[in-house]
């Protein structure tokens, strides 16, 4: 598995596991109560096969009665599995402990986690989760309760061939134009090979006028046992023969699990290599017996025992091309992805077939998981990437089967396409039954499955998906139907996710109710009078211009289907748009339905004949009946005929074990860290007392005290302490820290102390030099530039000197000291009196940034210069109201408050001199 992160601060990247590297096994082991993951699991898996559980997700959301679980059986036979008392589901049994499949699937899920929060450092609650494209519902919903079990939110589930054409297509934006282009991606992996046409495309939306690329799927075709995993089975097998005729041991390989465990990893390893060598020796010490095998094998060898499996190779291939409809001469190129598609022999076959070179520009490996992540980014909230619609396609068709009523009573089956084969989903539909008048019910299930799988349809499970039974239609249409009220049918909503998971919206009866003029006004409310009148002046009336009435479908429209299709955001909201048109009309599109009947005669009538009508109309004052549409919703009950999903008290049951499950990993955990930092503390411990740097610093009583301790828990841990729990490491590390860490102290203190008493001499050379420069801003010394007070520079002055006297006493009186004996001079007093001394300086330094010189009074300005007369206008303008007031000469500054009460009422007021008093009553008053 590939774990790709998207967090704030961090571009869409892979995860690295413990051991950083970028993949990691799908593997989980337990043995005598403790579990392990990945690599760990593997070496594990060697020596005890029956407990070490790999290659899951083929058994995800199928009962032990699947031809998948038979081959997986057969592939792995020391595996226990059976039966879920239940759902019938595969349940893997080790010892007195049972997992099913989804608590395996979640475990692996948690690690994949964890990774994702290492890596980001941040808590991971959402993902987007790649699957096969041939995963039907079953498989789908299995994953999902896996994810909600390792307590994560799927975003959405995206088909593994979507997720490398949208990584392809977002790193070759500039290359997309209108113009449609088209690629096949061919994978070939571990479990399955699969093969899938897309096209690349400018669309403009019609709704936002916005164009976006987009990437749709137009052709899918696989193999799903096609794969690496079946040439390595092979490979063991054909190396256990070998061993065998050796005729070293008289057991045979295949009865023993251990040994065939070893061949299946060497069988592993040894494909590897052949892809890039053409021979290499297969060695495997002590496989059985004690008796080592090692055996020369070449490439030609391991493509002859897969000879049948080359010949399948360009199937998945022209299936693809065959349900495009596109012919390979316009396919641009052919990329390769999957870690199997490495294998020389897969590439010859693929090179000849098609005629020309392989693209091989993508990561194998990684490019699913990156287009995956670049999904997330876009559904997930907090991000903004670039829109890249995605339009998947539907596999499996999807199909509603219900019982209908002849003319002549028989009874006979109606089956319905919902989502026909290769749809573009997301996508809701829509299905009237408008002749069932009593309750009834109806089945959905796969159509064509046949035509799809050609035979291999059990590898799919239950071709039915649900039974849907819906109650009360007698006892409502018996309430709704009257006189003025018709009934138009049940309609019965479908979704199919952007996921791929099928589901029952609703279900409701839909009546369409005539209404008169006096009845509407009857019935309508102030304010929605007000609101229709608001919507006519905006949007016109609608009686105006009556719609035409759809034909009836063929048949009664016994079931008729209306196709919404949806695709991305941009496809959702079109869809409930048109869902809105067919159901929730506003009044002016009903009243367009209701007169759409006795529209339907006019359209052959004259324009002038026309125009009489209407004058006769509005003379006689004739209105034609509004339809209104109703909607009553129908209960429904919907039965699940697939494998049942994890649900209820099953899913309690199983979180409660992974619970458990991780509770004994924290508790093992933090046992291991406990353990480690005791002995990691006393082994440091004891080797810094044979330091004189670290001796020096301690007394003789203190030195023996802490060998002695240090040297009793180093024998309990060896003898009684091995098995002891966390609090009791934790508690003997705590009672160890309390002796050693004041021997620890004074070195810190002695080992910190000269670097601080070097930053403080450069605070008070700094202090001093700053001084120096302060005595010449006083006003004494220099009268223009007066920033300092004289008690201002004598508190910096003494500041400095004491600063200075005390390090001076401090240092000496420390160095009387011995290195074992109680510090007398700190690192934390050395911090405090630079603080003290920093913060008279920066007083004085924010003091001189906030000063500014002073301006000297500038002279009033005459009033017979021209620019004198201009401001008298403009100040006539701006005061006008003082003119009037007093009639006299234009007041050109207002007088201070305190001359203004002092002045007799109605004086007159020379601007002149007011100017000039104003100037002289003090020196430092500026006029700006």
């Amino acid at each position: 598995m590939k774990v790709g992160v998207v967090s704030p601060g961090v571009p869409m990247e892979i995860a690295l596991n413990k051991e950083s590297k970028r993949k990691t096994p799908t593997t989980i082991a337990f043995r005598n109560g403790d579990r392990v993951f990945g690599e760990d699991a593997q070496t594990l898996g060697v020596r005890f096969p029956s407990n070490s559980f790999g290659y899951l997700t083929d058994l995800l959301g199928k009962t032990v009665d699947n031809p998948m679980v038979d081959l997986y059986r057969k592939r792995f036979p020391y595996y226990d599995i059976v039966a879920d008392p239940v759902r019938r589901t595969v349940v893997f049994r080790s010892g007195e402990e049972q997992y099913t499949i989804e608590e395996l699937i979640a475990q692996l899920l948690q690690v994949a986690k964890s990774y994702a929060e290492d890596s980001t450092g941040q808590l991971i609650t959402e993902c987007v989760l790649i699957v096969p494209g041939f995963y039907g519902q079953a498989e789908r919903t299995a994953l999902v309760a896996a994810a909600r079990l390792a307590n994560l939110k799927v975003l959405q589930l995206i088909n593994d061939y979507t997720a490398v054409a949208l990584n392809y297509g977002i790193f070759r934006r500039k290359e997309i134009n209108e113009t449609a282009q088209y690629f096949l991606f061919y994978d070939m992996g571990a479990y399955k090979t699969s093969a899938a046409v897309v096209s690349y495309q400018l669309v403009k939306d019609k709704a936002t006028r916005e164009t976006h690329p987009v990437v749709q799927v137009l052709g899918v075709g696989y193999d799903r046992t096609l794969g690496g995993l079946e040439m390595q089975v092979r490979l063991r097998d054909y190396l256990g023969r070998e061993f065998n005729k050796m005729g070293k041991t008289k057991t045979d390989v295949f009865t023993n699990p251990r040994a065939m465990a070893k061949l299946f990893k060497e069988a592993g390893r040894l494909k590897n290599v052949l892809s890039a060598n053409t021979e290499h020796y297969a060695q495997i010490e002590g496989l059985l017996d004690e008796q080592d095998f090692r055996l020369l094998v070449k490439r030609e060898q391991f493509e002859e025992l897969c000879k049948d499996l080359y010949e399948r190779v360009t199937a998945p291939l022209d299936k693809a091309l065959a349900v495009s409809g596109l012919a390979l001469d316009v396919i641009n190129q052919v990329v390769l992805f999957g870690g199997n598609t490495r294998v020389p022999k897969v590439q010859d076959i693929l090179r000849t077939h098609i005629g020309q070179e392989l693209a091989k520009n993508l990561n194998a490996d990684e490019a699913a998981c990156m287009g995956a992540v670049y999904r997330a980014a876009d559904l997930a909230t907090g991000f903004k990437v670039k829109k890249f619609i995605t339009k998947d396609a539907v596999l499996f068709p999807i199909q509603v089967v219900f019982d209908r009523e002849g003319e002549s009573g028989a009874t006979r089956q109606v089956r319905r396409t919902l989502f026909g084969s290769m749809n573009s989903y997301p996508q809701k539909k829509v299905i009237t039954f408008n002749k069932h008048t009593d309750d009834f019910e109806f089945t959905v299930q796969y159509a064509d499955l046949d035509a799809v799988l050609k035979g291999d349809t059990e590898t799919l499970g239950s071709p039915d998906l649900a039974r849907v039974q819906l109650s009360e239609v007698a006892k409502r249409l018996k309430a709704s139907v009257a006189d003025n009220v018709e009934s138009k049918g049940i309609k019965a909503h479908f979704l199919l996710d952007d996921s791929g998971i099928f589901s029952l919206a609703n279900v409701e009866l839909v009546l369409e109710k005539t209404v008169t003029k006096e009845e509407e006004d009857e019935d309508e409310s102030t304010f929605q009078k007000i609101g229709n009148t608001i919507s006519k002046l905006f949007s016109g009336d609608s009686a105006d211009k009556p719609a035409e009435e759809k034909p009836p479908t063929e048949g009664g429209a016994e079931a008729k289907e209306e196709e919404e299709p949806a695709s991305g955001k941009e496809g959702k909201e079109s869809a409930e748009e048109e869902q809105q048109q067919e159901g929730k009309k506003p009044a002016k599109d009903k009243e367009a339905d209701g007169g759409a009947k006795d529209a339907k005669p006019e359209a052959g009538e004259t324009a002038d004949k026309k125009a009489t009508d209407e004058g006769t109309e509005a003379k006689n004052a004739t209105v034609k009946p509004k339809i209104v549409t109703l909607k009553e919703p129908i209960p429904s009950k919907v039965e699940l005929a697939y494998v049942v999903p994890l649900d209820g008290e099953l899913f309690d049951a199983s979180a409660k074990r992974l619970s458990a499950l991780d509770e004994v990993d924290k508790a093992k955990q933090r046992r291991e860290t406990a353990l480690n930092a005791l002995e990691s503390y006393v082994i440091d411990a004891q080797v810094k007392l044979d330091e004189q740097e670290y001796a020096s610093c301690a007394t003789e009583t203190e030195i023996e005290t802490i060998r002695k301790r240090c040297g009793e828990i180093s024998e309990w841990l060896y003898e009684d302490g091995s098995d002891a729990d966390a609090e009791t490491y934790e508690s003997k590390l705590e009672e160890l820290r309390g002796v050693a860490n004041e021997v620890y102290a004074r070195h810190w203190e002695h080992q910190e102390r000269p670097i601080a008493l070097n930053a403080l001499k450069q605070m008070i050379n700094g202090s001093e030099g700053f001084l120096r420069s302060a005595r010449n801003l006083t006003k004494d010394t220099n009268p223009e530039k007066d920033v300092f007070t004289a008690v201002e520079i004598e508190t910096l002055e003494k500041a400095i000197r004491s600063t200075v006297e005390w390090r001076d006493t401090e240092v000496a009186e420390q160095e009387k000291l011995a290195r074992n004996a109680p510090v007398r001079l700190t690192v934390k007093d050395i911090t405090d009196r630079m603080g003290l001394l920093d913060r008279e300086v920066k007083y004085l330094v924010n003091k001189l940034k906030l000063w500014r010189p002073k301006v000297k009074p500038t002279p009033p300005p005459k009033p017979e210069k021209t620019t004198a007369g201009k401001k008298e206008g403009e100040q006539k303008e701006e005061a006008p109201s003082s003119e009037e007031q007093t009639g006299s000469e234009p007041v050109l500054e207002q007088t201070p408050e305190k001359d203004a009460d002092e002045m007799e009422e109605g004086a007159a007021i020379d601007p002149t001199a007011t100017q000039q008093d104003r100037a002289g009553e003090s020196g430092d008053h500026t006029e700006l």
